[in-house]
This record gives structure tokens, C-alpha cells and sequence, in this order.
């Protein structure tokens, strides 16, 4: 037992160096790349089998949620495995009950490959999507609340809009850059709002069981003393603002503009990133 814990407690200090000797790349560098990538492929300017790769997109993916994963990674106990896995199960059923009935988002279809599929129906890659734009939520949320996150009155119902903001901005650019179309159309960048009433569903469900999962007071303590936890958030950020400002959804990007003011609030968007970068004129301190 002493041996695992001084193993993980290793892969955990060189996640962390990883990702902080690497934070101008992954938080800016990968969502700018990204959004060029992806709205490239979506006017199929790109060689085709490069028009919406899915291993890049994955790949891509996977490299922006490093931080948080590194992040949270030393809170991860039995506890929250469980809640994670019972998280899985359901996201994987909504999806597919979504994708089979329409409900609870509206009738919609893929329009993009985005990997390999569980059941042909629902992306196997579903949980590396959804779980952190949760979780990023969350832990804004509890850093702008401070103390008034200790009641749960107040702090479930805060997280759980944050969430439904989150997709305010990811919906309208995914769908303009044609990863999913709803069959019915909608009044909101062709997104109909049943599919805001489903996201209120399914944020409520993942809100709770994230909320039980981890000890919040550690998840704070964790949050404020780990600078690059919310980078995955500013990569939220810089991907779909420049995605949505390409397809002129002006009230995506002022969306997106208040999670960038949340995050300068608790010093979280890093103006310093950009002035430890040597090859941007200035050696690391």
C-alpha cells in the first residue's frame, strides 16, 4: 500500500510539472489551434482525411483537460470513482435515449464522426466532453462564491446555471460548425430550447453526484493553491469565443466574455502565462 501511494503520489508531481512547465500550450496554444482547425474543416479547406479528424479532435481534447484532470486528480478517492462511474452510466443512457426518442434535448443527429461509438449511437468519448465542462463550473463557482458555497441552497442552483451558461456557448458554435443539427431547427442559433431544458436535467444530476463525490473543503483548498486547475476553462473559452465570433453568435461570445471576467476575478485567466514564454520574448523566471 505504501509503495502505490508513493507511485501515484509520483505520476502526480510530474502531471503537475507537465502541465505547469506547459500551460501557454495547452491553454492557448491547443484551443486556438483548435477553433482554426475546426472551422477550417467545417468550410473543408483541409486535405479530407484531416476535415474533422476525430482522433485529432479527441486528441486535441484530451490535451486541454490535462490541467484539471492533473488538478483533481490527488482528490480522486473510492467515493469519487463511484460517483464518476454511476455519472458514466448515465450520461451514456441520456445520450442514447436522446439520440433513439429525442427526449429530453429534441430530436437531433451527428452530423461529424467523433470517434468510436457505443452502440452506434452515442460517442465512447462522451464523458471526456461533458464530465469537465461540469466540474470547470463547479469550481468557478465555488471560488466566486467563497463562503456562501457552504450552503448547498445556494450552491447547487448557482453551479447548475453555470452549467446551462457553459452550453449557451458550446451548443450555438457546435452546431454552426455542424457537429449536430436538431431535426426541428430552434430559435436560439438553430438550437431549440427543449435542449436547454434537458441540460438543466442532466446538470442537476451531474451537480449533485460531483457535489458528493469530493470533499468540497479540500476541492477549494486544492483549487486556490493549484494556479493551473481552471486552464481547461480557458481553453473553454478561447476555443468557442473564436469559433462563435467566426459564425457572428455575438451572444455566445458575450457569454464566454463574463466566464473570461469570473475567471481575471479570482486571478484564474494568467496574463503572466504569456510572459513566461521565451520564444515570446522573455526567459522563465
Amino acid at each position: 500500500m505504501a509503495v502505490e501511494t508513493v507511485t501515484r503520489e509520483r505520476v502526480e508531481a510530474r502531471l503537475d510539472d507537465l502541465v505547469r512547465e506547459n500551460r501557454f500550450l495547452i491553454a492557448v496554444v491547443f484551443p486556438a489551434m483548435g477553433a482554426v482547425l475546426l472551422v477550417a474543416s467545417a468550410e473543408t479547406l483541409l486535405p479530407g482525411s484531416l476535415n474533422f479528424n476525430p482522433y485529432l479532435i479527441l486528441f486535441g481534447t484530451l490535451v486541454m483537460r490535462l490541467p484539471l484532470v492533473a488538478g483533481v486528480a490527488p482528490l480522486v478517492d473510492r467515493r469519487a470513482v463511484l460517483a464518476l462511474g454511476l455519472l458514466t452510466v448515465y450520461s451514456y443512457g441520456i445520450e442514447y435515449v436522446g439520440t433513439t426518442t429525442g427526449w429530453p434535448y429534441g430530436a437531433f443527429t451527428y452530423g461529424v464522426d467523433l470517434g468510436p461509438m457505443l452502440f452506434g449511437k452515442v460517442p465512447l468519448g462522451l464523458p471526456v466532453f461533458f464530465f469537465p465542462l461540469v466540474l470547470n463550473s463547479y469550481l468557478l463557482c465555488l471560488l466566486l462564491l467563497g463562503r456562501r458555497a457552504r450552503a448547498w441552497f445556494v450552491r447547487l442552483p448557482v453551479v447548475i446555471a453555470a452549467v446551462l451558461a457553459v452550453d449557451l456557448v458550446l451548443d450555438p458554435g457546435a452546431v454552426a460548425l455542424g457537429f449536430w443539427a436538431y431535426d426541428a431547427g430552434g430559435a436560439y442559433y438553430a438550437v431549440p430550447w427543449t435542449n436547454y431544458a434537458g441540460w438543466v436535467l442532466s446538470a442537476t444530476v451531474a451537480v449533485v453526484l460531483f457535489d458528493v463525490a469530493f470533499d468540497r473543503a479540500a476541492l477549494v483548498e486544492r483549487v486556490q493553491r493549484c494556479e493551473f486547475m481552471l486552464d481547461d476553462l480557458v481553453s473553454f473559452v478561447i476555443l468557442w469565443g473564436a469559433i462563435n465570433a467566426y459564425f457572428f453568435n455575438w451572444i455566445p461570445v458575450a457569454l464566454g466574455g463574463l466566464f473570461f471576467l469570473g475567471l481575471v476575478r479570482i486571478d484564474r485567466f494568467d496574463f503572466r502565462v504569456w510572459r513566461t514564454v521565451p520564444w515570446l520574448g522573455e526567459s522563465r523566471s
